[in-house]
């Protein structure tokens, strides 16, 4: 098993260019900032810049995994500043590209691997929704996304009535 090692050619990962900020001199965290963000500094909280640049570094690489992710997210920041109110999820929701889904169904685990492409991988065969795999393990017709824990089930049934009732 070989380790990766970053060379002048292959930067260290996000993860760890984010690790390593608390231990960047300021020079070197308003250097990052100019490149990252472009600008002056707008505050000297060093907290406030580390995070924004934590962010930025995120947003460029996963840009590279999943094009749609700033489109989602920007779709989000929209509803928010119209509504005031942040929605649970876009319906176009997918989990990032490596995301690993677990779900026990009669007593077997099956794993579903989340692809860059917007597909999913499951015993070694792509599919394009979690549905068509949800249905293949049950064989019936379920929500993937429900199936796999990924949205919680609807409260669409009536709960039944807590109300005591009065002593006669």
């Amino acid at each position: 098993m070989s380790t990766h090692i970053p060379t002048p050619s292959t930067p260290p990962s996000v993860a760890a260019q984010i690790a390593r900020l608390p231990d960047l001199p300021m020079a070197d965290i308003k250097a990052l900032w100019q490149q990252l963000v472009g600008g002056e500094t707008p505050t000297h909280n060093r907290q406030f810049l580390e995070r924004r640049i934590a962010y930025r570094l995120q947003e460029a690489e996963f840009r590279k995994v999943d094009a749609n992710l700033l489109d989602r997210n920007q779709r989000r920041i929209a509803s928010l500043v119209e509504t005031g109110k942040v929605k649970k999820r876009d319906r176009d929701y997918r989990p990032a590209a490596g995301t690993v889904l677990v779900r026990e169904y009669k007593g077997v685990e099956h794993r579903v691997i989340a692809t860059a492409d917007g597909q999913y991988e499951f015993q070694s065969r792509m599919y394009p929704s979690l549905s068509m795999i949800a249905r293949e393990i049950t064989g019936m017709r379920w929500s993937g996304p429900l199936f796999f824990g990924l949205r919680p089930p609807s409260n669409a049934k009536a709960k039944p009535s807590t109300k005591k009732r009065g002593a006669r």
